[in-house]
C-alpha cells in the first residue's frame, strides 16, 4: 500500500497555484487539417536554412552552442542598423518576454498592456507575481491616450504587440511616444511587423532621448517560416542588454536554431517573397469576408481579425473544425461591451480557398 505521504499533493508557489496558464492555439498532429489558426506561414523557410541546419548538425554538436550566439547578434544587428551588442537572442520572442520580466519586474510592481492583445503577458507577470494594467482599447482598436496614460503610471514596462493580435492593426509612432513610461521602458513585441505594409525597422530606438527605454522583440517564426524551431531576439541599448544577459539561462538558444537564424537573416530576399504573397493572399481574404457580411478590421499581420453582425462566431468555429479547419474563436468578455471574433491566419492560396468552402458550407 502506497504512504500517505507518496500521495500528497506537491506544493506549489501560491502565485502558481492561481494561475489558469496560457493556452496556445491547436496543434493537431494527424494530416489533413487546414491550420488557419496559430499565424504560422504556410510557405518553407529559405533552402539556406535546411543546408545550414545540415552543416551545424554534423558539426559538434558534443559541445555547448555559443552562449551570447555572437554569428547570429551579427546577422540581426544589420537589419535594425545597430551594432552586435543591442541583439540578444532568445527561445523565441517568447523568451525574450520573459527575460524582460525577470530583469525589470520584482513582486508586487506593475506591467501594463494593451486588451485585448496578447495574453500571455498577463501570464508571465503573475508568474513574476507582478500586479497587472489592463488598458482596454478604444472599439476601433485605438489607444483611450488619456486614460492609458493614467494607468500606466509606474508600470516598470509597457508591452506593446505591435501590429496588435488579434486585432492585425498597427498603433502609429506618435501614439507610442505618448506611451513610453516615465520610469519604465516601452517593449514593442514586433512579431509580426514584417508583414505590415511599410515595415519600419526600429525607427523608436534610434531616438536618443529614448535610449534605453525602449526595447523591441522579433519573432523568426512568422516572417522567416522558422516556427518549428523557436528563435527569436531582442533589440535594446548595450545596457540594457547587458542586464538581460544576467537573468537568461546560460546557453538559451541551440546551435541547430541559431545556424538556421543565421541562414535565415541572410536570405532576406527569401523572407519578402514569402511576405508579398501572404500581403497579396491577405487581400483577397479581407475581401471575400467582407462580400460575406463580415466586418474586417485593417490588417498589416497575417491574419485578419473578422466578426459578423449576427453574432455566431462559435457555431462558425465549430462547423469549420468539423470540416477539417481551424481558426481561432476569441471571447473577451471583460470587455465593456464584450468583444467576440474569428481571427484568421492568412495561409496559401489554395488554404484560403478551402476556407471559403467549408465556411459557405456552415451557412450564415
Amino acid at each position: 500500500m502506497a504512504s500517505s505521504r507518496s500521495s500528497r499533493r506537491p506544493r506549489f508557489r501560491p502565485d502558481v497555484d492561481r494561475l489558469s496558464g496560457y493556452v496556445p492555439g491547436e496543434q493537431p498532429m494527424d494530416a489533413g487539417w487546414v491550420k488557419l489558426n496559430t499565424n504560422e506561414n504556410p510557405y518553407p523557410p529559405s533552402p539556406r536554412v535546411v543546408d545550414a541546419i545540415g552543416r551545424a548538425a554534423a558539426g559538434r554538436l558534443n559541445l555547448y552552442p555559443d552562449p551570447l550566439g555572437r554569428e547570429f547578434c551579427r546577422a540581426a544587428s544589420r537589419l535594425f542598423d545597430v551594432d552586435p551588442e543591442w541583439i540578444i537572442p532568445g527561445n523565441g520572442s517568447d523568451e525574450i518576454l520573459t527575460i524582460l520580466m525577470r530583469t525589470f519586474v520584482d513582486a508586487g510592481q506593475a506591467i501594463a498592456y494593451p486588451y485585448p492583445s496578447y495574453v500571455l503577458y498577463e501570464t508571465l507577470a503573475e508568474i513574476q507575481g507582478a500586479r497587472v494594467e489592463r488598458v482596454e482599447l478604444s472599439e476601433d482598436w485605438t489607444w483611450p491616450l488619456d486614460a492609458a496614460r493614467r494607468q500606466i503610471e509606474g508600470c516598470r514596462l509597457l508591452f506593446v504587440p505591435n501590429p496588435n493580435s488579434p486585432s492585425g492593426n498597427r498603433f502609429p509612432d506618435e501614439d507610442l511616444l505618448q506611451l513610453v513610461p516615465e520610469e519604465g521602458v516601452l517593449v514593442l513585441d514586433e512579431a509580426y511587423g514584417d508583414f505590415c505594409d511599410e515595415p519600419d525597422a526600429g525607427e523608436l530606438l534610434r531616438r536618443g532621448e529614448l535610449s534605453g527605454r525602449v526595447v523591441v522583440t522579433r519573432s523568426l517564426s512568422k516572417s522567416y517560416s522558422l516556427a518549428g524551431l523557436r528563435l527569436g531576439f531582442g533589440v535594446a541599448h548595450p545596457d540594457v542588454v547587458s542586464g538581460m544577459r544576467k537573468v537568461k539561462d546560460s546557453y538559451n538558444c541551440d546551435t541547430l536554431s541559431l545556424a538556421a537564424g543565421v541562414a535565415a537573416l541572410e536570405d532576406i530576399d527569401w523572407m519578402h517573397e514569402s511576405v508579398g504573397r501572404i500581403q497579396r493572399t491577405r487581400q483577397r481574404l479581407v475581401e471575400q469576408l467582407e462580400s460575406r457580411g463580415f466586418s474586417v478590421v485593417p490588417s498589416e499581420a497575417n491574419f485578419v481579425w473578422a466578426t459578423h453582425p449576427d453574432g455566431e462566431h462559435r457555431r462558425r468555429f465549430e462547423g469549420l473544425k468539423a470540416q477539417r479547419v481551424l481558426v481561432r474563436h476569441m471571447v473577451f468578455a471583460e470587455c465593456e461591451p464584450s468583444r467576440e471574433g474569428l481571427r484568421i491566419t492568412v495561409g496559401t492560396d489554395a488554404e484560403v480557398d478551402r476556407f471559403f468552402e467549408a465556411l459557405d458550407g456552415v451557412g450564415s
